[in-house]
């Protein structure tokens, strides 16, 4: 049983902000004897790349960023929702219900404490440490570690999109070796654009030891054997919590000289670059970056497109996007930023006596957007995004429905009987290939599809929500706003958690 002396409490009310100790090395290590409070920790100054020096840094985060990591990292499943958007809302619920399920956060006093730290940091809660089996374990390890990951390599060092290795990395000349089922390669890739480099990734998870850590970088060097004269850094991140312990990462990494990033399929000499860490920087300037965000969005997409009517509200943000470009992590907070702030409190009281339309075309006219939202059934967490981005979207989900429809063996009813009863590993194989399959497609569609998405785009602008979302009637407008969320957005989607439900902090 949990022991007697831990409280039977309702989650606590705090800040949401967090304090995540980072172990940057040239390669791996055995597990640090507790330095992620004995060491002297170096402040973190934000990166768009790796700091100029391995060592202990300690950056804070917020439950927000981290709930972002989540949703959007992993395999691309979107290619099996083509008919079942519903099913979108379940499979986010299954990127973010283990990290609340079992991180609790606990108060530190570091030896060495780092000017600005908040003295809080994430831990296993006493359902995992003393309720949960080995099985359940391993799976929050897998989840815990992918989501670190993408918020290390996103929202501390600058990378771009990252995608999931399986479906063939980032030379399609090498397609072929990267799907080499008898190969144990690394779990992702992305391309950083301040260093000019591909990375490959590998994500572990929960009590990571040093055979653990070991394996992560044979399956880099298998990686980067395949990549081979391509200049790339291969990265190795270990999110390592014990219960009563602080979640800390360990960030092995090694620098591979070679021929720069070659240029998407289809790219147009003219697009500027994606440019560091969020594509939603630079959809103005890049038709790619575009492509890009609109299929990293997708998932919440198809929540946003699925959910009834009833669950859909639209929360008014500045549409000056430069407002929200990266500074530090991937998003803004809503609740201290003083534009937002003052903008909505000025649209209230233009609202008095005003009908929805009106009331509408009355933010925009005062520099205001309104990005369409839902909460996720079963979560406490709310995602949305931009009319405009919601637009591309729409028109990449077309795309990638007529894909579906004239590419043979991708739809199941394709499939015939008697592979219905393959074993797990070969259906999974079959899924697999299938994927492979939809993303050749894409790729294959993007000339195409640049001027279709920019065109979408820039309409989306201008567009009501009722046609974007083919109903009669408009989703309600909050500028009432909700004391119990924590709001943030980057400069086309949005993140909101419940203030009540964050991690419970312990004693």
């Amino acid at each position: 049983m949990i022991p007697a002396h831990v409280p039977d409490e309702p989650p606590l009310t705090y800040v949401d902000s967090f304090d995540i100790p980072v172990l940057f090395r040239n390669g791996p290590a055995k597990k640090p004897r507790r330095q992620w409070r004995t060491a002297k920790h170096k402040v973190w100054n934000g990166s768009d790349g790796f700091p100029a020096a391995d060592g202990w840094y300690a950056p804070t985060t917020t439950w927000r960023e981290i709930i972002k990591a989540a949703t959007e990292v992993g395999r691309d499943v979107t290619p099996h929702l083509q008919n079942q958007p519903r099913y979108a809302h379940r499979e986010l619920v299954a990127r973010v219900s283990p990290l609340y399920a079992y991180l609790g956060a606990h108060p530190v006093k570091p030896r060495h404490p780092v000017p600005g730290a908040k003295g809080r940091r994430l831990t296993w809660n006493p359902v995992y440490a003393h309720g949960t089996e080995r099985s359940a374990k391993n799976a929050a390890g897998y989840r815990l570690g992918m989501t670190m990951t993408e918020w290390a390599c996103r929202s501390l060092l600058g990378l771009g999109q990252t995608q999931h290795l399986e479906l063939g990395g980032p030379v399609p000349a090498l397609y072929s070796t990267f799907k080499d089922p008898k190969k144990k390669l690394p779990d992702l890739w992305g391309l950083h654009e301040a260093e000019e480099l591909y990375w490959l990734i590998e994500a572990k998870g929960g009590d990571v030891g040093l055979g653990t850590l070991r394996k992560g970088w044979a399956q880099l060097a298998a990686g980067s054997k395949v990549l081979g004269a391509y200049g790339h850094r291969t990265v190795l991140v270990g999110a390592s919590v014990r219960p009563g312990d602080d979640l800390f990462l360990t960030i092995d990494h090694d620098l591979h000289a070679g021929q720069p990033p070659l240029a998407p399929a289809g790219s147009d000499a003219d697009d500027e670059a994606a440019g560091p860490g969020n594509l939603e920087d630079h959809l103005g300037d890049s038709d790619d970056a575009l492509i890009g965000a609109a299929r990293a969005q997708m998932l919440a997409y198809l929540a946003l497109r699925s959910a009834p009517a009833s669950q859909l509200r639209t929360v008014p943000v500045p549409a000056d996007r430069a407002s929200r470009h990266r500074r530090s992590g991937l998003t803004t907070p809503l609740e201290d930023d003083g534009l937002t702030l003052a903008m909505r409190a000025d649209a209230r009281g233009a609202a008095a006596d005003s009908d929805q339309h009106t009331l509408r075309a009355g933010i925009r006219s005062m520099g205001l957007d309104d990005f369409l939202s839902c909460r996720i059934p079963g979560t406490e967490v709310h995602l949305g995004m931009s009319r405009k981005l919601f637009a591309a979207c729409e028109r990449l989900h077309e795309e990638d429905l007529a894909i579906a429809r004239r590419t043979p063996g991708l739809r199941a009813e394709d499939q015939p009987p008697a592979d219905r009863e393959l074993s797990d590993e070969a259906q999974d194989e079959q899924r697999l290939t299938q994927r492979r399959i939809f993303r050749e497609q894409q790729e294959e569609a993007r000339p195409r599809l640049r001027p279709l998405l920019r065109d979408a785009y820039e309409r989306g602008a201008a567009s009501d929500w009722s046609d974007l979302l083919r109903r009669s009637q408009e989703p309600e407008l909050d500028l009432e706003g909700d004391e119990s969320l924590l709001e943030a957005a980057t400069p086309e989607t949005y993140v909101a958690i419940s203030l009540y439900d964050l991690p419970p902090a312990l004693a």
